[in-house]
């Protein structure tokens, strides 16, 4: 999933919270970095989703 990256940085995949519940196909993913130290809480951002054409809540998945 996430590569090795040097010092407190990581890769982490946000995937939509709507979506799956809209029955439409297909998933709205986006792949950020964020620093382990300063947010070591899954994260939460408001992102554009192309298939529902809105801003929708995407969490940090595994």
């Amino acid at each position: 999933m996430a590569k090795k990256a040097k010092g407190n940085r990581i890769q982490v995949i946000l995937q939509c919270t709507e979506h799956k519940e809209s029955g439409m196909p297909g998933m709205s993913r986006y792949i950020t970095t964020k620093n382990r130290k300063n947010t070591p809480d899954r994260m939460e951002l408001k992102k554009f989703n192309p298939v529902l054409k809105r801003y929708t809540l995407h969490k940090e998945i595994k």
